[in-house]
């Protein structure tokens, strides 16, 4: 899976919308084969300009339905009480980050089928579209994708579109953990045994046989057939699948041991912060300089979160500025993401970039207060504790 997203596009409903730098190599590719294909059906020449649009349109109209699946995932999610930090556009399509782990069969059941619901919802519509303007019979050509078809750019667009759908419904239902018909598969497994780390241990056994089956496949196809791209491809989906599959069994195990114990369990609950209002010459005589502290959480008159001031920050004003300048202007990053609520659990902790890249985030109460800071080795500390510790018996 992708590390947290390089480059934040927009924000729906609270969700940060990004896409990691991978994502444009796949933009360009996708560009670059439909231009190709539209300009071989539509019979034109290399100097025309509608083939390249329609790939544009066709690639933006593709990862906008992998965002609408990861946004079904999402509000599904929300819904059942489980916050959402970002949805990442990657190489191989959209991760939705969820904050925690589902906490029954059913939510987990829930969360996973929306993704497909929304994707096979916008492979009818497309289906719908295209018969209502055309016929069943010159949609069906258009969706052979074939460039000897007898089609208009729209059609073909809207019929790839619909393929590309479907194609992507299919995959996802694979019941290789962690795919959607994986995790579905997880929900059947936790229902009937009762056992989420069980249900996840088998799921993601699954998910590590069928990685092996999609190298083996890619190899097959590369070496025997001589279907270099495609081999390499499906090798490579094989790759990702058995480490996120083993990723996220790991981290089921982990979630397992801590559960019950929450961030306040754990945390400073006497953090040391900084007045939003403070100058930085005061930030820095007061605070770093006493405290040696690469960073500090800054707080309004109400004690309420607004953001981290780092060092390296403060140190960039010029000297003759430091006295006028209140640290409220240099406040760093997003601060939905640098806090976490005091009462969650510690789970939600687990993978979280933030804490691995400050080693710290701020605890706050549902009003926004500071209520403390956790940093990673007290996270790292518990963790340490809960694995000493024996595991409770599964129920049977």
């Amino acid at each position: 899976m992708p590390a947290r997203s390089q480059l934040t596009l927009l924000r729906i409903r609270g969700i940060r919308i990004g896409v990691d730098y991978s994502w444009f190599l796949v933009l360009f590719l996708i560009i670059w084969w439909l231009s190709g294909f539209y300009r071989d059906l539509l019979g034109v020449d290399d100097g025309a300009i509608e083939p390249y649009l329609l790939g544009v349109a066709s690639a933006l109209a593709f990862f906008a339905s992998i965002l609408l699946h990861e946004l079904g995932h999402a509000l599904v999610a929300i819904r059942n009480g489980i916050p959402i930090s970002d949805i990442t556009l990657w190489f191989f399509g959209g991760v939705a980050r969820m904050t925690r782990d589902t906490d029954s069969p059913g939510t987990e059941f829930r969360v996973a089928i929306a993704g497909p619901a929304v994707t096979l919802a916008i492979a009818l519509a497309c289906a719908g579209v295209g018969i209502a303007a055309a016929g069943a019979a010159e949609l069906w050509d258009a969706m052979r994708v074939s460039d000897d078809a007898e089609t208009s750019g729209a059609l073909a667009l809207l019929a790839w579109l619909g393929s590309i759908n479907l194609l992507v419904l299919i995959f996802n239902l694979i019941p290789a953990f962690p795919l959607d018909g994986g995790r579905i598969a997880r929900a059947i497994a936790w229902k009937i045994t009762g056992d989420r780390t069980r249900a996840t241990r088998f799921a993601a056994a699954v998910g590590q046989g069928f990685s092996w089956l999609f190298i083996a496949l890619g190899v097959l196809l590369a070496v025997q057939y001589g279907d270099l791209i495609t081999g390499v491809w499906l090798a490579l989906i094989g790759f990702i699948l058995g480490q996120s599959a083993r990723g996220h069994a790991v981290q089921s195990e982990f979630a397992s041991r801590i559960e019950g114990i929450r961030v306040e369990d754990v945390m400073d609950a006497e953090p040391v912060a900084i007045p939003e209002n403070a100058s930085v010459e005061q930030a820095l005589d007061e605070y770093f300089l006493r405290y040696r502290w690469p960073w500090f959480p800054v707080v309004d008159a109400a004690e309420r979160f607004r953001g981290l001031l780092e060092r390296d920050t403060a140190d960039a004003v010029p000297e003759p500025s430091r006295s006028s300048q209140t640290v409220s202007g240099l406040i760093a990053g997003d601060e939905s993401t640098l806090r976490v609520l005091a009462d969650a659990p510690l789970e939600s902790l687990l993978g979280n970039e933030e804490l691995r890249r400050l080693g710290g985030l701020a605890a706050v109460d549902a009003d926004g207060r500071l209520r403390g800071v956790v940093t990673a080795d007290q996270v790292g500390r518990a963790l340490r504790d809960a694995l000493a510790r024996p595991m409770k018996s599964s129920p049977t």
